[in-house]
């Protein structure tokens, strides 16, 4: 089934297709990932070279994409292995590196901690790493509903639905599961909806997913993982009681136990998307303009609510709604979530001391307001985002959208 998803950029979105490989369809794309890989791992070895050799001369040698592009061609000059395959998904490879190695200095720079900073690219194992091979235009094509790759390869294309204009690339990767799949990069489609005169702002947490200035529109925790919590700890005890001595092959009950685990978290993260996608369009459906806390909950990953944090899937949840607001033209505006909870919606006051979590009401010392706590983050977002709070009921104050109504 095909998946339309945004890249990040409003211009671009992705469409995912399931595809049928043959077996000699698929040693080739194995063939290609190993080479990709080596490549890879090439990068990696030479990046901590040239650091090593830094650190110990003071010199600052670089080691960016051009230079490492040279090395790849001089290897495929004296490599027949790397010549049989396609140039295309390895230079790829080396783009993939370096946008890689530039996040992670960027972070060290801005000297981020360590728990929240991306980490230096490392080593792509056999056996711990899934195959994902990138071409651009010139690396393939389209022809009589099959997906022609660089280097010979041709396979089946499940056309659930039809691409909304030409790919200008195509990621083909596998997942967990063994299923190979095809994600075209397109211009993103912009389908405008009618207006509604309505604003809402987004507070996200734990306890519920959501929590909006209008009550129709609150999202409550599913809790996907935890209904199929007891089954993949059963698929977990079999792994484990069956687990393979190191350097001996995986039985059949071991890997028949780890495909369904597998299989299980595939279709939580599928019913976590389903859930978050279907909100968001409700959302943006009933309102012209949208609040949301730019809420990044990768801490919560380390502390005693990691596991219900999950669950949430705040980050999949927030991800969908700001795209499914750019695609439909909404004005969706990320509001910094700091001190939203200790400030008053009423009169913007704000309290000496952070509230306890355990605290569920928000009382004003100053103007006396009493409100539950995410009721009043959420018309907090309102009020940061320039939006006025009394519309939150679905009442369109005057100069309240002033972009919108142009």
């Amino acid at each position: 089934m095909a998946t339309p998803k945004n890249t990040g950029d409003t211009g671009q979105a992705r469409y995912t297709y399931r595809l049928r490989v043959s077996a000699t369809a698929h040693t080739a794309l194995i063939g290609e990932w190993n080479r990709c890989r080596w490549v890879w791992n090439e990068c990696v070895a030479k990046s901590k070279q040239v650091h090593t050799h830094n650190k110990a001369t003071g010199q600052k040698v670089t080691c960016g994409p051009a230079r490492l592009d040279t090395m790849l061609t001089q290897a495929r000059q004296t490599s027949a292995w790397l010549r049989e395959g396609s140039s295309v998904p390895q230079q790829q490879t080396i783009r993939d590196f370096a946008k890689s190695r530039a996040k992670a200095l960027k972070d060290i720079k801005e000297r981020l901690p360590m728990r929240q900073r991306a980490g230096m690219p490392r080593w792509k194992k056999k056996r711990q790493s899934l195959p994902s091979l990138n071409y651009t235009r010139r690396g393939f094509r389209l022809k009589d509903g099959r997906l022609h790759l660089a280097g010979g390869i041709v396979v089946r294309v499940v056309w659930s639905r039809e691409l909304p204009a030409e790919a200008s690339s195509v990621r083909v990767y596998q997942d967990n599961l063994g299923h190979w799949y095809a994600s075209f990069v397109v211009p993103a489609e912009v389908q405008p909806m009618p207006e509604t005169g309505r604003v809402i702002g987004v507070d996200w947490g734990v306890k519920e997913t959501a929590t909006t200035t209008s009550d129709a529109h609150d999202l409550p925790h599913t809790g996907h993982g935890k209904t199929a919590a007891a089954k993949l700890a059963r698929y977990q005890r079999l792994m484990a009681r069956r687990r393979p001595a190191k350097g001996k092959p995986a039985s059949k009950g071991y890997r028949t136990a780890k495909r369904q685990a597998a299989k299980l978290h595939r279709k939580v993260a599928r019913q976590r998307q389903d859930t978050g996608r279907t909100w968001a369009k409700r959302v943006v459906r009933d309102h012209d303009a949208i609040a949301v806390e730019d809420f990044r909950p990768k801490f919560l990953a380390k502390s005693t609510m990691a596991r219900k944090a999950a669950d949430a899937a705040i980050s999949a949840t927030k991800r969908a709604l700001v795209e499914m607001g750019r695609k439909h033209r909404r004005d969706v505006r990320l509001v910094h979530p700091a001190h939203t909870t200790m400030e008053c919606a009423s009169c913007a006051a704000r309290t000496k001391h952070a509230l306890p979590l355990s605290e569920r009401t928000y009382a004003c010392t100053a103007c006396g307001a009493v409100s539950p706590r995410d009721k009043n983050s959420a018309r907090v977002m309102l009020v940061r985002a320039g939006l006025a709070p009394a519309s939150a009921e679905g009442v369109r104050p005057d100069q309240a959208l002033p972009d919108l109504a142009a």
